[in-house]
């Protein structure tokens, strides 16, 4: 009997280790690529579609929308104690023409999507259902980001599956200025998100206005 048991522990093993590992660089049902080319390198994230639905679709959207096209990474936040590590934020920043309406919020502790490290999470206020158009990348786990009792935490939706280097060396640039949790973290000059390219599935733009392009076709015509 004790051996039956020891046997079954073994083999259960390598099924809970798969269980959790992070989808490849290739098409994996539930998740979604996306490739984030910026001045200094392409990073490839694939967002999962099963557990964090909702966050998922919106960031979808503003890709397929070309919302990211043209934005910036703006903030790297370094850890004091090991700057190798932290986090970089990029995204439509305060552009109000880019942003689509906030979203209900998809906690760590409803998805399962822990804030580990190469984790893909939105940004927000200080305030829940309050996610639009910017998100970050984390370099080293970072727990304190998951939801626990009445803290919500944020809503990571996803995992960096190519270009980890690309997301070191913003982490490294030189940053300044800033104010509150932010300050010092503001990078000098932002990294140019020259595009972002879904790599799966069918794209799904939202319908209406673009109205931070009205002024951009203008110029690209001349």
């Amino acid at each position: 009997m004790f051996g039956l048991l020891r046997l079954l522990c073994l083999l259960l093993v390598p099924m809970s280790v798969a269980a959790l590992a992070l989808p490849a660089n290739k098409a994996t049902s539930g998740y979604a690529r996306v490739a984030i080319e910026t001045s200094v390198g392409t990073i490839i994230v694939a967002v999962d579609q099963k557990r964090a639905p909702r966050t998922s679709a919106n960031f979808l959207t503003y890709v397929d929308d070309g919302r990211f096209d043209g934005v910036t990474f703006y903030r790297a936040a370094r850890r004091k104690s090991d700057p190798k590590y932290g986090l970089i934020q990029g995204g439509i920043d305060t552009d109000a023409r880019r942003s689509l309406p906030p979203i209900p919020h998809e906690p760590t502790t409803q998805t399962g999507i822990r804030h580990l490290d190469a984790t893909l999470s939105m940004a927000r206020p200080n305030r829940p259902n309050s996610a639009m158009g910017n998100f970050f990348i984390t370099i080293g786990p970072t727990p304190n980001m998951d939801a626990r009792g009445d803290y919500i935490g944020y809503a990571a939706f996803g995992h960096v599956v190519a270009g980890m280097d690309v997301v070191k060396k913003i982490l490294a640039v030189p940053t300044c200025c800033g104010s509150g949790p932010m300050r010092g973290q503001m990078i000098v000059k932002p990294i140019a998100i020259i595009r972002a390219k879904r790599l799966d599935g069918t794209p799904r733009p939202s319908r209406g206005v673009k109205p931070w392009l009205i002024g951009l076709n203008k110029k690209t015509a001349k």
